[in-house]
């Protein structure tokens, strides 16, 4: 495997979502993550296992440090769920409503009603809409998981699991629905600034996720995660989510080197992961810090792209990263830290891709580090460390050494963690700021630019 890096001296924000709760901790995280918590800086971190199966035998990580692993074209979060004393009256009324032949066409079945749990009627309800993804180039290949998103044919996954993490769009897809059929996978679009990407497949018996409100949610709640984890297909996992807001920064070859982002200027800020392919394939890349739902869930690689439920079936994170302590992807596995992309901002920008359009996010044109890592410092939150000439943050009226100390109410422990919840915003949209200047507590709006 490749380790990427990226220590730019700037950041550009992108937008997080302006509900997402805030939570903040620091943390290694492998590429696969949501805006539901306070983005969390953190050491460097091995890939969280693409999940790619190696055309060539990969390169061990650099670094030994814990970090973040990409979920990757094969990494999916499972969040460990509390087992009821029985099925609830939601999933019992919808496994009620159907005949057994509905269960036992797929690969998750109800065998006994009367001891189905929880966790047993979402993972019967919710296992048609996951899918798993095979993407190969001349040079690698991998696997990976994706939900269907709608009856139609569109798959929601992530833009490192149909690219390899190459930034090579021209990748074969295949796509493995839960029943056993199989389909060729067409490509609608990317958008690399989030990890999310969407793949048409013609067919229209689909049955397609609900979306949840991720603004909605609480620390605590159950999770369920379903995907292909080692290219196990259909495997689910329970946990609960134990962190919102976080942000976490990875490398990717799917932006320049140098893109106009506002990254964390902190080296122990970057999220690097790694994927299992040919490192042939590997490019230079940027990096990219998105905003994510932590859960417990159990994640390794495969999972990525894979769904994150809650206790109705329904989807509230597209599983993207894990936090590890491996030095490489070959041995890297779930220790508990799993990180999902939101799916308010999941929706948003599927649905751009979909329409054809171009997915925004917001830009707060900053610089941006760590308040902590000053001498004396007196809180915690996102330094402003350069101000961009003509940009919402310089019309805002942000000058160098203000702590940025909250987004629209939601608190900001950390650069990565205010880059993170930037970015969950589309540009246009005007969100209030609360910082400290010279020890004085104030408040300013600003207008956020496009990334």
């Amino acid at each position: 495997m490749t380790e990427s890096t990226d220590n730019n001296s700037e950041e550009t924000f992108a937008g997080l979502d302006p509900q997402a709760p805030n939570n903040a901790e620091t943390a290694s995280v492998a590429e696969a993550g949501p805006p539901a918590e306070p983005f969390a800086s953190g050491e460097q971190a091995a890939p969280a296992g693409s999940a790619f199966t190696p055309a060539a035998e990969p390169k061990a990580a650099k670094s030994p440090k814990a970090g973040l692993l990409i979920a990757g074209v094969a990494v999916g979060a499972l969040l460990g769920g509390a087992a009821g004393a029985g099925v609830t009256a939601i999933t019992l009324t919808q496994m009620q409503s159907q005949t057994s032949s509905d269960y036992t066409r797929d690969a998750i079945t109800i065998a006994n009603k009367d001891n189905a749990t929880l966790v047993s009627g979402i993972a019967a309800k919710a296992s048609p809409s996951v899918v798993t993804l095979e993407v190969s180039t001349a040079d690698a290949a991998g696997t990976g998981s994706g939900v269907i998103i709608d009856p139609s044919g569109y798959i929601l996954t992530n833009n490192h699991v149909v690219t390899l993490d190459t930034g090579d769009t021209k990748a074969s897809i295949r796509v493995f629905l839960s029943d056993g059929r199989i389909f060729t996978g067409k490509l609608v679009g990317t958008d690399p600034y989030a990890d999310l990407a969407v793949v048409k497949i013609d067919a229209t018996d689909l049955q397609a996720i609900k979306f949840a409100n991720s603004e909605k949610l609480n620390v605590g709640d159950l999770t369920v995660a379903i995907g292909a984890p080692l290219n196990l297909a259909n495997t689910v996992t329970t946990g609960v989510i134990s962190a919102l807001n976080r942000g976490i920064t990875v490398g990717t070859a799917s932006v320049p080197g140098n893109p106009q982002s506002e990254e964390p200027t902190d080296p122990n800020d970057m999220w690097n992961f790694e994927l299992d392919q040919n490192q042939k394939t590997q490019k230079s890349s940027g990096s990219i810090t998105i905003p994510v739902i932590q859960t417990d869930a159990s994640i390794n690689p495969g999972n990525s792209g894979g769904a994150l439920l809650d206790a109705n079936g329904n989807l509230i994170g597209i599983n993207v990263a894990i936090a590890s302590t491996a030095s490489s992807t070959e041995s890297a596995g779930s220790v508990g830290l799993g990180f999902a992309i939101p799916s308010n901002l999941a929706k948003r920008v599927a649905d751009s891709l979909i329409a054809g359009d171009k997915v925004s996010h917001g830009l707060l044109g900053i610089g941006v580090g760590d308040s902590s890592s000053q001498d004396g410092a007196s809180q915690s939150g996102g330094l402003v460390v350069d101000v961009t000439a003509g940009g919402a943050g310089a019309k805002a009226g942000l000058k160098k050494g203000d702590v940025i100390t909250a987004i629209n109410g939601i608190t900001v422990l950390d650069g990565t963690s205010l880059s993170g919840l930037v970015r969950y915003y589309p540009a246009g949209t005007e969100v209030k700021l609360d910082y400290i200047r010279d020890g004085k507590v104030a408040t300013t709006t600003a207008t956020l630019g496009s990334l």
